[in-house]
Order: C-alpha cells, then structure tokens, then sequence
C-alpha cells in the first residue's frame, strides 16, 4: 500500500496513533478515535494509548523510526510541544487531536476541537508546512510565557484542570497572584536593548496562549516570533489585559507591548522560570529565536 503523499499538499493515509490519556480528554476518547480514523480510511499502523506522559516523545521516536508517514498525537498543548521535536526535519506529518484543555495549536490551525471534526481535518484535509518557536534548543509549537502564568501552571492541581477546564486556571490564577511580584525585563533583539517592568511575558508562534487570543501578529507562518509583554508593575493591569483579551474589548492591546524578530535574548531579574506550551521547562536567562517551515502538519 502507497504510504507517501502523491502531491505537497496531500495527507498520507497511513499513521500511527498516539495518545496520552493522562490528558483531560485522553482515556475517554482513545478507543473513539482509533474507530473514527478507521472509519474515515485512515490505515493505522500502530495505536498507543500512553500512560505516563513522559513516554510520549519516545513513543513518537519508535514511530517515525519504523517509517510511519504521519503521527497522530492526541493530548494538550503540552503534549503537543513535547513530541514536536521528533518530526523536525523528518518526512513525516503531525496529526494533531486536540484533547486538552486550552487546545491553543488546533486553534491557531483552525482544527476542530470536537474529535469528529479533527479526525475529519487529517482524514480529508492538507499538509501545511508551518513554523515553530524555539527556547534555547527546546522546539514549542504555540505560546511560551513567564511571569504569573508559570507559577499557575506548575502549581495548579490536576484534578481542577480535568474537570474544571479553563475555569479551574482561572480559580487557581487568583490564589497564585497574592505574593506575586513583578520583574524587570531586559530584551535584545541583536541591535537594540529594551528594559521595562512587566508582569508577564508571552512568546508567541501562534495568536493563542490559554486558549485566549492575544496577538493578532503572530502566527505559525509568518517567520517572526512575536514577545508580548504586559507593562507596569500593576496586578490589576495583568488581569484587565487577560480579561479584555479573553472578552475582545476594543482597548484589549492597550496593557501590553509587542516585539517582532526572528531571535531575542530575554533576561529577567529577579530570574523568572518558562512554561512552554504549559510545561515549566526552562527559566531566564534564555534564547528565543524562530524555526521556519520546521514541520508538516494537517490542517482543515
């Protein structure tokens, strides 16, 4: 059976399927998913259900190395980010079903978040190449942010995430914000230095970070990263920005500055930890740069 795509634009209709089921959706949809793929004529070669999360990238690995055409990787954006790094510069698709609870890449793709309509976008969509950020040699596929954002999601439990969803964040933002201070922030872009106090950074390859548009300059096409950072030393501007962003208010840009690059070197002091994609896994200083056409991924 033909595994490669005939034409640039075209899906292959093989796959191995990989879910983590530790996410919030996972353990209930991975039997729904492998039938609905079948279904819809997508042939797979292999189907994981992962339980421990931290197998994710290795199972992605075995996959590509025994020459599936496309993966399907099932989780949030976190697992997403995690398991990236394996399909740069490999002839290989990224399917993508969005199982979390932001679901901010499928979004910034226009994939559907229910399962159908995402079986239906690798099933009978197109291959398009985009690219991803980078945090010194760590690829992420969406948004990386500190400041308050980090703290909440390294510390926000997990039962409050599974069924509380984007609500339980915001819960847990309140409870994480009392004794948060803010930081002073030095940004180089390779011929200008900038220094302003901020209360949170984000360092956006797509327009979305918590499920929440926040830059209508990013995306994951344009050969930019785009750093947005919330000015003034002000708890209550960090959650005006949040919740005129997340409402789309006219003046929903007006708490925050943007840069544009392909690389900056961000330092912080007091240092500041990173969550990429939802994962604390770096802290400043640290080197932010764009990875052009990086991966093919499936899109509606």
């Amino acid at each position: 059976m033909e595994t490669k795509s005939p034409h640039p634009g075209d899906l292959p209709r093989e796959a191995a399927l990989i879910v983590n089921v530790h996410s919030r959706r996972g353990e209930a949809l991975f039997k729904d998913a492998r039938a609905l793929l079948e279904q819809a004529g997508v042939r797979l070669t292999a189907a994981h259900a992962v339980r421990e999360p931290d197998r994710l990238q290795e199972t992605v690995r075995q996959a590509i190395a025994q020459g599936a055409p496309m993966v399907i990787v099932g989780g949030g954006d976190g697992s997403l980010s995690g398991t990236v790094d394996e399909l740069v510069g490999k002839d290989c698709v990224f399917g993508v079903l969005p199982l979390g609870t932001a679901n901010s890449f499928a979004r910034t793709l226009g994939i559907p978040l229910d399962l159908e309509g995402a079986v239906a976008a690798i099933a009978n969509g197109r291959r398009r190449r985009i690219d991803l950020g980078m945090i010194d040699r760590d690829y992420f596929v969406n948004a990386a942010s500190l400041g308050l954002s980090p703290r909440i999601g390294e510390t926000v439990p997990h039962r409050l995430k599974r069924y509380l969803g984007r609500a339980g964040y915001l819960l847990w933002a309140v409870k994480c914000s009392i004794g948060f201070r803010a930081f002073r922030l030095v940004l180089h872009d390779g011929a200008q230095e900038r220094r302003l106090w901020s209360t949170e950074v984000r360092i956006l390859n797509g327009p979305y970070h918590g499920g929440v548009e926040l830059s209508d300059r990013a995306d994951v096409d344009t050969g930019e990263i785009v750093i947005q950072a919330v000015v003034g030393r002000s708890h209550a501007r960090l959650a005006w920005d949040w919740y005129a962003k997340f409402f789309r208010l006219r003046d929903r840009d007006a708490q925050t500055e943007e840069f544009r690059g392909q690389s900056f070197r961000i330092e912080t002091l007091p240092p500041q930890r990173i969550s990429i994609d939802g994962e604390v896994l770096a802290k400043t200083p640290a080197t932010v740069r764009i990875a052009p056409g990086a991966v093919d991924v499936a899109v509606p």
